[in-house]
């Protein structure tokens, strides 16, 4: 059964989904997100902090909290790279208007943040994607949003540098992302 971001909430208000529960809502379906392992926490903790370096007081940055893509969609990508807003989203979640880039760092999940997440971002007119391919040792850019797919698509290896489409003097290297 689809649910919706509002029923998703009561759901967890009514005591069916706890603060423990690490979920997400996708296409209508709550779905389980894989645990964090240390090297997944140590690469989102270094794109926090190169990013927090790089663009304070440019963008407010968002570590795996939500971003409210449709009605039935609201996952928690690793980092989001959102507008300033003066209420600091207090008054509702992110919508795909307000961001800049979504990163989801990937190893267990890959599978799911290529064919579920990825869509849905798409869908959402995201207008950008990083995956930090942990299994493959990259970084994949996905740009130019059309259906539910993306147009363009790059892989960074390492040693390689990129940056944010939206901030194009920001720019990263892929082994300090990548963390090993």
């Amino acid at each position: 059964m689809q649910q919706t971001v509002a029923e998703y909430y009561r759901m967890a208000s009514a005591g069916m989904l706890s603060a423990d529960d690490r979920v997400e809502l996708l296409g209508g379906q709550v779905v389980e997100m894989s645990p964090i392992g240390d090297r997944h926490a140590a690469c989102v903790d270094e794109l926090a902090e190169q990013f927090m370096k790089m663009l304070a007081g440019r963008v407010r940055i968002r570590i795996q909290g939500p971003v409210r893509l449709s009605d039935i969609s609201e996952p928690e990508p690793d980092v989001a790279l959102l507008e300033r807003r003066a209420d600091m989203y207090a008054d509702g979640h992110p919508r795909p208007e307000h961001v800049f880039l979504l990163v989801e760092v990937a190893d267990a999940s890959l599978e799911k943040d290529r064919t579920l997440k990825l869509p849905l971002y798409a869908q959402a007119g995201i207008r950008e994607v990083w995956i930090v391919n942990l299994m493959s040792d990259c970084i994949e850019v996905y740009h130019e949003p059309e259906g539910d797919a993306y147009r363009k698509r790059r892989t960074v290896p390492r040693n390689e540098w990129l940056s944010p489409a939206a901030f194009p003097d920001t720019m990263l290297n892929a082994d300090t992302i990548l963390r090993r």
